[in-house]
């Protein structure tokens, strides 16, 4: 299976995998499933660090490069991903949530997630 992980299952895969749930850890573990993660998140990190959130201790190049060289598949963020944002309903605020979610709309990528009101949203979304 395709999995696109959400900004906080990235980081707790990357810094705390103790964190993810036995769930997450297996999906993450498992060869056959094909792993994703979004410039978005990149991008998110990046401003969150740059306005000293301490509960983030990697920094977004890092990041990035260790989820490459672990095999992870990078998603841009595309005109479609942004377009696809204004027919999704106004049930979370945050932007960066928003466009995990429609990219994996967009895309046919389950978003796995740890925020159970993203569940709320139509398409392939796991809550782990």
């Amino acid at each position: 299976m395709k999995f696109l992980l959400d900004t906080h299952v990235l980081l707790w895969a990357a810094a705390t995998p103790l964190k993810l749930s036995k769930t997450a850890r297996k999906l993450l573990d498992d060869s056959a499933n094909e792993l994703f993660f979004s410039a978005a998140s990149i991008w998110e990190i990046a401003i969150k660090r740059g306005i000293t959130k301490a509960s983030i201790n990697i920094e977004s190049h890092v990041l990035r490069r260790a989820l490459i060289d672990n095999e992870y598949s990078e998603i841009s963020i595309t005109g479609e991903h942004a377009a696809a944002i204004e027919v999704l309903p106004h049930i979370h605020k945050d932007p960066f949530d928003r466009i995990l979610i429609a990219q994996a709309i967009t895309e046919g990528i389950t978003l796995i997630t740890v925020d159970p009101v993203l569940l709320k949203y139509p398409g392939p979304i796991r809550k782990v």
